[in-house]
């Protein structure tokens, strides 16, 4: 499974007694003065490749890198070294005169200049020319070109080692290197999103693969498979083109080293072991107030807590993994059926009965039944009024029986039978129901 890896993009350097830690323009180097104070000096560091954007493609941003890190390494290495000199000042020799007298301001610049291009040669003179001449003398016992570019390498990949592991006897270079751990330290808390405390830092690993020593390591590796395929017989072009050919393989260096630490599964793994391995040469163990320094530096370029911040809250928003559903078998299917149906029912049933509770029987008799009250609100206010009244509803009370036979005679219906006729016969039975009503009004009066 392949994982990528989030870089906090800092990147740093052992210098005496103290730690340069860089992030993207900015670089700050913290050092520990003889007194115990931390001093930090922070500046900007413009890169070749944002002036000139051809020089951000790969291969090119390794050859890039690789002569800015010497430059910049260099000079912080000189910043730090200016604490521990000796009171005294020194009188400038005669090489400092004739610099400052023709560059003036620039003079310490251009002596900065003088010694990396110095050290660089140094570098080529041990690593490259000496192996190479030491295969030209074995010439005769080694014949074949393949095992001669095998045995150069060889003895250049021996040369390495026995540099590094040397220098290391020194006392201040093996405690440039446990501030070299420190910086890894460091950098290995931040990338593991851990708040930068000296207990936090003091567990990390020492190691990382991007470190210098692995690059160094793999340019001679790079190297040693590059020259096992370059076959000229001239010996003095066959030396001109390891020379010339350094920048190209310190750019596939790189991003090789880019590649390995971007990326994280067994393969890449296995690739940056090497380097791993040769940086126990190249770290030491740190003490506490050397990582103190290394925390100072990086606070000076490096925002950790929101880089923190920002890795919870992608681990918050990461989406889980969905499981997959359990298996359920035939019986535990119908015994969930069985339930859901008495459930469903249940719930019907209170659904129907709830509303009958709540309502009382006042209230479900009101809502079916509506009593009509016909009666006139209004009161009559004297007995005139009062007896008008009496009449006028005895008089409502007779008009109705002349009304409904009206309306039962106009109701029977006779399609054949002419309209005059149903007049006629109407007219009949209300005169008849006249004639009924004076006979018992007689009646009436004749027993009073």
């Amino acid at each position: 499974m392949v994982t990528k890896v989030k870089s906090s993009g800092i990147g740093g350097q052992a210098v005496m007694e103290g730690v340069m830690m860089k992030n993207k323009d900015q670089y700050a180097v913290a050092v520990r003065k003889p007194n115990g104070e931390i001093i930090v000096e922070k500046k900007e560091h413009k890169s070749i490749s944002d002036r000139y954007p051809i020089m951000g493609l790969p291969i090119l941003r390794g050859i890039v890198a690789f002569a800015e890190s010497m430059s910049l390494g260099m000079k912080t290495l000189t910043f730090s070294a200016s604490f521990f000199e000796e009171e005294e000042e020194e009188q400038p020799d005669k090489i400092e005169k004739a610099l400052t007298s023709i560059f003036k301001d620039k003079a310490e610049a251009v002596l900065m200049g003088l010694t990396v291009i110095f050290a660089v040669v140094l570098a080529i003179g041990i690593f490259m020319v000496l192996p190479w001449f030491v295969t030209e003398c074995l010439a005769k016992v080694v014949t074949h070109p393949i095992a001669q570019a095998a045995l150069e390498g060889l003895l250049r990949l021996v040369i390495f080692i026995l540099y590094v592991a040397c220098i290391s006897v020194s006392k201040d270079i093996k405690r440039v290197y446990m501030y070299h751990g420190a910086e890894h330290k460091t950098i290995n808390c931040v990338e593991n999103r851990l708040p930068l405390t000296v207990a936090n830092v003091r567990n990390q690993s020492k190691e990382h693969r991007r470190c210098g020593t692995s690059f160094m390591l793999y340019v001679i590796i790079i190297s040693i498979i590059f020259f096992m395929f370059i076959r000229v017989d001239n010996p003095g072009l066959r030396m001109l083109l390891r020379v010339l050919l350094v920048p190209v393989v310190a750019g596939i260096s790189y991003e090789f080293i880019r590649f390995t630490g971007s990326i994280d599964n067994a393969f890449t793994k296995i690739l940056s072991r090497p380097g791993m391995w040769m940086q126990s040469l190249t770290t030491k163990e740190p003490e506490d107030d050397m990582i103190e320094v290394a925390i100072a530096s990086v606070e000076a370029v490096f925002d950790w807590e929101a880089y923190i911040g920002d890795g919870k809250e992608e681990k918050k928003g990461s989406k889980k993994k969905r499981q997959p559903a359990p298996k359920v078998t035939v019986e535990e299917e119908d015994e969930i059926a069985d339930k859901q149906e008495s459930k469903e029912k249940r719930v019907s049933t209170a659904a129907q009965v709830a509303p009958l509770k709540k309502a009382d029987a006042s209230t479900r008799r009101a809502s079916y039944f509506k009593e009509v009250d016909v009666t006139d609100k209004k009161q009559p206010q004297n007995e005139k009024q009062k007896e008008e009244t009496v009449v006028g509803q005895e008089s409502q009370q007779k008009q109705p029986s002349k009304a409904v036979a009206l309306k039962k005679a106009q109701k029977v219906r006779r399609p054949l039978q002419a309209i005059e006729e149903v007049r006629r016969e109407s007219n009949e039975m209300l005169e008849l129901e006249e004639e009924e009503d004076e006979i018992l009004s007689a009646l009436d009066k004749f027993f009073q």
